[in-house]
């Protein structure tokens, strides 16, 4: 198994609850090794560039606002099998329909404010850690 970048950001709403370090050890039991965390505030032009995917879906625009309501906390995590594993650990993004112990159904209040934010693929990982972080950044 090869070893994968994913990206993490703990989300406004995880910030504002303080739940930041509770998240960040979870990861870490999990055998996530990080390779570089900075907290920001995205503005909207910066949220909306990384959420582009989404652009014209229906909550594209409630996502935009909601990541650039507050600090946030990117994450770029290093682990064998990275992406899948990471999405195992924070679970469905509806809390309600996340798995028993995961991230989102310990700490989530709803799907559009849901804690936290994984890469949904390997090359989807290698791109986001990229967005918030220069090779030189990680360690």
């Amino acid at each position: 198994m090869a070893v994968e970048r994913t990206l993490a950001i703990l989300k406004p709403d995880c910030v504002r609850k303080n739940l930041q370090g509770e998240v960040i050890a979870r990861i870490q039991k999990a055998g996530f090794k990080i390779l570089g965390m900075k907290q920001m505030r995205l503005t909207t032009e910066t949220a909306g560039a990384f959420y582009a995917v989404h652009r014209g879906r229906p909550f594209y625009d409630e996502l935009v606002k909601f990541m650039s309501s507050g600090r946030c906390v990117p994450i770029a995590l290093e682990k064998e099998n990275a992406v899948a594993d990471f999405r195992t650990l924070i679970g469905a993004t509806d809390p309600k329909e996340a798995a028993e112990g995961t991230i989102r159904k310990l700490y989530a209040d709803s799907k559009g404010e849901n804690i936290v934010h994984g890469s949904d693929s390997v090359e989807n990982g290698k791109i986001e850690v990229a967005f918030f972080f220069s090779e030189s950044e990680l360690v």
